[in-house]
Order: C-alpha cells, then structure tokens, then sequence
C-alpha cells in the first residue's frame, strides 16, 4: 500500500533537507528513469531547486512538489 503525504508533509520534508546530500531517482518520461545524487539548494513556497553532485546529463534543475506527490521524484533511503 501506498504512502500517502499531503503538498505541506512533503513541503516541509524537503525544506528539512534543504543543503543535505540526497539520493534522488527522477523519471524523466519515456522510460528513461535518472538516479543521481544531488543538494536540494533554494526552497520556494511552490517549487525546489537541485544541484547535481554527481555525473549526470542534469544542470540545475527546478522541480514542483506535486512532482513528489505524483512520484515522478523519489527520495532514496540511504
């Protein structure tokens, strides 16, 4: 059975994280699923900025907190 979170539980979760070293499996669509590590560097009240720390085709990139909700972001577990 799924986890289910609300916007403001994954709000805060990520703005808990904010300048840690995370693990991230991102789906880019078409199958095409990146798993990266990267540091969650600006939180904002809609969305969430990463910076890759390790070698992947990704720059910095801003993503939204439904894109948590829906799955399309995954926080690994270390």
């Amino acid at each position: 059975m799924k986890n289910t979170l609300s916007l403001s539980d994954i709000k805060n979760f990520v703005g808990g994280l904010q300048g840690q070293d995370i693990e991230l499996r991102i789906n880019k669509g078409r199958n095409k699923i990146v798993s990266l590590t990267a540091i969650i560097d600006k939180v904002y009240p809609s969305m969430f900025i990463i910076s890759p720390t390790s070698d992947v085709d990704l720059d910095r990139k801003s993503y939204s907190y439904s894109d948590v909700l829906c799955g399309d972001i995954v926080f690994v577990n270390k």
